[in-house]
């Protein structure tokens, strides 16, 4: 049967999001997942990325259903003539670099952050994650698929044949950082690792360990645990706290599902926000050039670390375009990236003490923990000491679960029509304990300026019926209160 993927996604309930698609477990069925892999490699093939009888690296996450949708894009593989590598579950950064370093088109099976009911699929070409424009190609895709090889309902009717794990991606992942960073530079420092249920659990050790560290693994979990980087639930908060005045910990480190976004605490267990520990990162390898999201704290211009910031839509996509475009404009530039989640993304090659990292232009974890790490100990400080070098603006972000995509477009637009006059009194009257509000940026979502410095900005989830807001203030107290209170307001809205 001939499937267009534009109408699968209509059919099936799994869409593309911010980056690859994702659904209900329940709905991505083999065939649908089947479908999705056969479009992206075939997609490969008319770009000559991908030759007849060439090899695809696969991966996947800790979720219990990222095992079948492995093997269903496994089947699609050998099915369209290409042979399947399988890596083993692995971070995403680890699958997409060892693709990079082969030429080599790369699948992982992840549904990241979001809970466990739900998962996805990342596509990557030779040269990194899928941009938006791949993402279009995509979805014009017919693929022909063999209804034989499904029952009814849509799963594959032959036992899973998943290969054996090859460790070559692990491998590559883990001297990339030991080979970049002195050895034994951790030597003497107690890392708490919060393991939950994080794909980057295992190699993280082998990294900190292979450096000098001594390692206290926490709060492992063989349950899938959704921990969102940009919103840590409350429960991590309280974890962290509790286990920084039970033992002397340096830091505590994480991340979340897939390892591609970072979390790292202060020695007092305090976790530190996404979009500063990014800029930390960038100024600990010396970059001259910073991409980042308009969501993200406006310290990294405040700073004065770096010649040129340049901001984007809230997505890795336009963070990466923004960055190949910089690169372009600048060919010298150190160029590099983070969103407000702390994934931290590389355009080019960086070197530091005569070490070089190759470019690795996806969301990465392991070089904030280990960037961030060293920043603070080659200047004999402390984490949150080193958090105090930078300018005092603070952010806060949380989200309204289950809020309806059309309610959020609906109220977001009359803030932002045009008619300012209009517009600011709309934003008073639906925030009425706010400064006066100065400026509205529509780059992505709505993004509110105050008089007194404070910035409001709120955003419908890509991935989810869900309601982003996030703050900015002075203290990182008047940022979460100034966050609560708009959440507050956000919950009481309807149509």
């Amino acid at each position: 049967m001939n499937i267009k993927i534009e109408t699968l996604m209509d059919d099936s309930g799994v869409h593309f999001g911010t980056s690859g698609v994702r659904g209900l477990v329940s709905d991505m069925t083999d065939q649908v997942c089947f479908s999705y892999v056969s479009a992206f490699l075939q997609y490969m093939a008319q770009q000559s990325l991908l030759l007849p009888g060439g090899q695809v690296g696969i991966a996947g996450d800790l979720r219990k259903s990222t095992p079948r949708i492995i093997n269903a894009a496994v089947t699609a593989c050998r099915e369209m003539g290409f042979v399947p590598v399988y890596y083993g579950l692995i971070p995403s950064p680890a699958i997409a670099l060892h693709g990079i370093s082969q030429s080599m088109p790369t699948i992982m099976v992840t549904g990241s952050h979001i809970p466990d009911d739900r998962n996805g699929i990342k596509f990557n070409t030779a040269r990194g994650e899928i941009l938006k424009q791949d993402e279009a190609e995509i979805r014009q895709q017919c693929v022909d698929v063999d209804a034989t090889l499904f029952d009814d309902s849509g799963y594959l009717s032959a036992p899973a044949q998943i290969p054996a794990a090859a460790p070559a991606a692990y491998q590559y992942y883990v001297e990339r950082y030991t080979a970049f960073f002195p050895r034994h530079c951790l030597k003497g420092k107690h890392i708490g690792l919060y393991e939950h249920s994080s794909v980057a659990r295992e190699v993280f050790k082998t990294i900190l360990q292979e450096l000098g560290a001594k390692v206290t693994s926490l709060g492992r979990s063989e349950a899938f645990i959704s921990v969102d980087t940009e919103a840590i639930r409350p429960e991590d908060i309280e974890l962290a706290s509790r286990w920084a005045q039970s033992q002397r910990f340096d830091c505590i480190v994480s991340a979340d599902g897939d390892g591609d976004r970072p979390l790292i605490s202060d020695e007092h267990g305090q976790w530190l926000r996404g979009d500063i520990v990014g800029i930390l990162c960038a100024a600990y390898l010396k970059a001259d050039t910073v991409v980042t999201p308009v969501s993200c704290n406006s310290a990294v211009e405040k700073s004065q670390l770096f010649k040129r910031v340049i901001r984007t839509r809230i997505g890795s996509p336009f963070v990466i375009t923004a960055m190949q475009e910089a690169q372009q404009a600048a060919a010298s530039a150190d160029v590099v990236g983070y969103e407000a989640n702390g994934g931290f993304l590389q355009q080019t090659q960086v070197t530091r003490d005569g070490k070089t990292l190759s470019p690795l232009p996806t969301r990465d974890a392991m070089i904030v923990v280990l960037s961030v790490m060293m920043a603070a100990f080659e200047k004999n400080l402390t984490l949150s000491g080193l958090v105090k070098t930078l300018p005092e603006r603070y952010t806060y972000s949380d989200r309204l679960k289950s809020f309806p995509t059309a309610l959020s477009q609906h109220k977001l637009a009359e803030f932002s029509s045009g008619d300012w006059p209009q517009d600011r009194d709309n934003i008073q009257k639906a925030f009425p304990f706010i400064s006066r509000p100065v400026s509205v940026d529509v780059t992505d979502g709505v993004r509110i300026s105050l008089e007194n410095e404070d910035v409001i900005h709120m955003r419908p989830s890509g991935n989810a019926p869900e309601l982003r807001c996030y703050t900015e203030s002075g203290t990182s107290e008047a940022a979460k209160r100034l966050n609560q209170d708009c959440i507050r307001q956000m919950a009481s809205w309807n149509l």
